[in-house]
């Protein structure tokens, strides 16, 4: 065990500690100040079976403290203990693969300012290079006006360095075709698909259940996720690509979450959920209730 790993567990054994002893006043749980103090330790990042705690995933990287997608949100997410860290995936106009949440460049940075006549704005419409310059911090807090919109290849090395596992998402694949080898070669050159990162640290999500097929078909040995809720009886013919049905929380119940563990993924194991929208500071609590193999915090 890793003096990062031993860390998570002293402190996850103390909060669920803590959590069964004491309640948690409404006033507490809603403050966001709070939320992300508290999050901090709670950061139980892989499954520890004496605790029975869920695989905790930073989303966009510590996007509680740090600006989302950025490489800044990686070292942060390492910091507080985790060891997963999701983010988002698109195109630019020159077939470069950038790490970005919205279809548009403008809530994060300051697109406006630098291309003011380019509206809307969206990352598909944008170089590699012009992307490059733009500030993806400054709006989150000053001191992180030197962070820029990070491209895959730069996120995936960062990851590497610090040792963390990666759940990517396929942002926006109708937008983009044939953006799933893109991903895949790009993997593939960093590393990132030999036998250790394929059976222990990647795991390829998408909204498009068309997106995480190809991915499945193009190479068999990553592990996939479906983000949404399909009914029930559908979920027999996910389990023939996918290892994880990852829903938003408020979209399902344990007795959703039973029924989906009762198939088997994609490699044989029992077909896991994830769930996201989960709040930091009840993680734990969420989870056991519903069942939930993970949680995208």
């Amino acid at each position: 065990m890793n003096q990062r790993s031993f860390r998570v567990v002293a402190a996850t054994g103390c909060a669920l500690l803590l959590a069964a002893l004491a309640p948690v006043s409404t006033a507490t749980a809603n403050a966001s100040s709070t939320v992300g103090r508290v999050a901090a330790p709670l950061a139980d990042a892989v499954r520890f079976p004496w605790f029975g705690g869920p695989v905790v995933v930073a989303h966009r990287g510590a996007s509680q403290v740090a600006p989302e997608n950025t490489l800044a949100a990686v070292d942060a997410a390492e910091r507080q203990g985790f060891e997963w860290v999701e983010n988002d995936v698109q195109r630019t106009r020159d077939g470069q693969l950038v790490v970005m949440h919205d279809a548009t460049l403008a809530r994060t940075t300051n697109v406006e300012q630098l291309y003011p006549d380019r509206s809307p704005w969206r990352v598909r419409d944008f170089t590699a290079a012009e992307i490059a310059r733009l500030d993806a911090g400054s709006w989150y807090g000053k001191r992180f006006a030197r962070e820029r919109v990070p491209t895959l290849k730069e996120f995936l090395r960062r990851m590497e360095d610090r040792d963390l596992r990666l759940l990517l998402e396929i942002k926006n694949p109708q937008q983009y075709p044939g953006i799933e080898s893109r991903i895949v070669r790009e993997l593939a050159g960093a590393g990132w698909l030999d036998r250790s990162h394929v059976r222990r640290r990647l795991v390829v999500q998408s909204f498009s259940a068309n997106s995480v097929r190809t991915v499945h078909n193009l190479v068999p040995q990553v592990r996939t996720g479906f983000l949404g809720n399909p009914p029930v009886n559908s979920l027999a013919s996910y389990a023939r690509y996918v290892d994880q049905i990852n829903p938003q929380l408020s979209k399902v119940n344990a007795q959703y979450v039973s029924a989906v563990h009762r198939l088997h993924g994609a490699h044989g194991d029992r077909l896991e959920v994830f769930a996201w929208d989960v709040p930091p500071r009840n993680y734990h609590r969420i989870a056991a209730a519903y069942g939930l193999d993970g949680v995208i915090v």
